[in-house]
């Protein structure tokens, strides 16, 4: 299966925008990222649109279609008249000459195929067979009907858009080519794969990116300048246009023009209590010229219906006299979808996970991009939704979590905003500073604390980590830090009470001091002994040593030896 759109990985930050605008909820949510439901999406174009993160992911076909042009085959462009207004040119030969130095063999516009197209849908209303005629040109809005509205299929025109018309009508005059068309709309890149008329689908968003790749400026490109006759068909890409298109109305008919994905299911949904009338639907607000991937256009919405409408006016060549004998004809039939239709009980028992337990719990609030609770509640039956979506019930359990850690926390956890005034304490805090109130907050800080810590964190523009503070009031020590929440315009004190850590310590340093002193004094009184002992030792030593060298000279000169006392000294 080709993924036609999708969402760039990585890039969802679950704002749920995207569901929000999706008309269908052909958007499901797994692992944080959001992902295209293909088989219910109608490739309307707005969840890419309006998605902050610009995570639109079209499927891409220039790279085949460069191919396709180097293949040697005819190969002609069918261009949606909404150029005018993308690429800011108000000649078709313009467009022409560039895509011919591409390497197509030749390009049309794709109002011919939409002239056949009001052709066909004036003959059906001249048959008076319909109570109400739907146009057939936006293909987006053809796939809603098959998928969600099959009352209306009754209703809707049994006849090609104008691309394939236009591609019908290439292959008669040039059986051999094959047809690429060019235009704002992603619908049209799976209308032209079922189609089997059309073998690519560029957007002008790629078309834009191959001209600038191949260095092809359209102000450089020359016109053929040739005339012709205008062609109402050129109408089609705003609001109303297909309506102006039509030669003359049928006064049996009111001919009404409906835009935008909602207003149109709208008008579905009342579809049997309408009558003689002919519906232009677009899928697009404003029309094809505001399709998912045209270009931006200078000057807005409104700019880009002036120059449609100048355009159209214009007497520039075309084939709008074309009339072969080809038919435009097709059955829009049913599409089945896999929908799994949860009980009454599975509802019940998922809208009760997230805090619904009555009617009046049910907020439908839409920030989970869901209309509705229940709605929600039978899309994570379907798996294409988490219970975690609800974001009222996800903030209120994360304040629960974050309130039940401050509370019980065996720390000091005061916040605080910039101008410290107390957003948030817990009763250890109000302890460590002995505040006796029940309720302070929203009072000052200073009222109840040296505040000068937190000043110079402030000032300071930095975090304080575990300063040792000492609690005047309450004769405490505490390790203080200061957290900065500068995206908040907030600070978070927290205070680990350290004063039976700092009392011990204080004792332990108390006895090493006196262990110290004691040892000093007995190490004296030790040198003191050894002092004495050694001067006793010293007096003996002499004493000694006099008496034994009187006795050697006794005895030398009882012998007559030599009386030196050498042998002793």
């Amino acid at each position: 299966m080709v993924n036609y759109l999708d969402f760039k990985d990585a890039n969802c930050k679950d704002c749920y925008k995207c569901l929000r605008e999706c008309p269908v909820k052909a958007i499901e949510f797994k692992n944080h990222q959001a992902r295209i439901i293909e088989e219910r999406c109608i490739l309307c174009g707005r969840c890419t649109n309006v998605c902050p993160q610009n995570a639109k992911k079209v499927h891409e076909e220039k790279d085949d279609i460069l191919s396709l042009l180097k293949s040697g085959k005819k190969i002609i462009a069918s261009v949606a008249p909404s150029f005018v207004a993308s690429f800011k040119i108000d000649d078709f030969s313009v467009m022409k000459n560039a895509l011919l130095k591409l390497g197509f063999f030749d390009a049309e516009e794709t109002a011919i195929g939409a002239k056949a197209v009001t052709d066909e849908y004036a003959k059906l209303l001249s048959g008076r067979k319909y109570k109400i005629l739907i146009s057939s040109a936006c293909p987006a809005v053809n796939d809603m009907i098959s998928k969600y509205y099959p009352k209306a299929l009754n209703y809707l025109a049994p006849v090609l858009t104008p691309m394939a018309a236009h591609a019908k009508i290439l292959k008669k005059r040039f059986p051999d080519c094959e047809v690429v068309f060019i235009g704002p709309c992603i619908a049209k890149k799976k209308e032209g794969r079922e189609s089997g008329l059309i073998s690519g689908v560029l957007t002008f968003e790629e078309l834009d990116e191959i001209l600038r790749e191949k260095n092809i400026d359209l102000k450089n490109i020359p016109s053929d300048d040739i005339k012709g006759e205008g062609l109402k068909a050129r109408y089609y890409p705003i609001q109303r246009g297909i309506i102006k298109s039509f030669e003359k109305t049928d006064s049996d008919y009111e001919y009404i023009a409906v835009d935008g994905v909602e207003a149109c299911k709208e008008t579905l949904e009342n579809i049997d209590k309408l009558d003689k009338m002919f519906l232009e639907l677009n899928a697009c607000q404003g029309a094809c010229i505001n399709g998912p991937c045209a270009l931006p256009c200078e000057g807005g919405l409104t700019k880009a219906v002036f120059d449609v409408r100048k355009y159209a006016k214009c007497e520039k060549e075309t084939l709008s006299d074309v009339n072969y004998d080809i038919d435009f004809s097709k059955k829009h039939k049913k599409t089945e979808l896999r929908n799994y239709q949860p009980s009454e009980k599975e509802i019940k028992n998922i809208l009760a996970k997230t805090g619904k337990l009555t009617p009046e719990d049910e907020l439908n609030c839409g920030s989970c991009g869901y209309s509705t609770c229940r709605e929600k509640a039978w899309a994570v039956a379907c798996g294409f939704a988490d219970i975690e979506m609800c974001v009222p019930y996800m903030r209120k359990r994360a304040e629960s979590m974050s309130f039940e850690v401050i509370k019980n926390s065996p720390n000091g956890i005061v916040v605080m905003d910039n101008e410290l005034k107390i957003i948030e304490i817990n009763d250890k805090a109000k302890h460590l500073w002995g505040v006796k109130e029940e309720n302070i907050k929203g009072r000052d800080v200073v009222e109840f604390v040296n505040p000068t810590d937190f000043v110079l964190a402030l000032n300071d523009g930095k975090n304080l980590e575990d300063k040792k503070v000492y609690l005047e009031k309450t004769k405490k020590f505490v390790k203080l830090s200061v957290i900065l929440l500068k995206d908040h315009n907030m600070l978070c004190a927290i205070m680990k009470d350290v004063t039976e850590e700092t009392m011990y310590d204080e004792k332990l340093n108390s006895v090493k001091l006196k262990t110290l002193s004691t040892t000093d004094e007995v190490i004296r009184k030790q040198m003191r002994v050894a002092q004495e002992i050694a001067s006793l030792l010293g007096e003996t030593t002499a004493e000694t040593k006099v008496a034994l060298l009187q006795l050697k000279k006794t005895l030398q000169s009882e012998s007559g030896e030599d009386n030196s006392d050498d042998a002793l000294s």
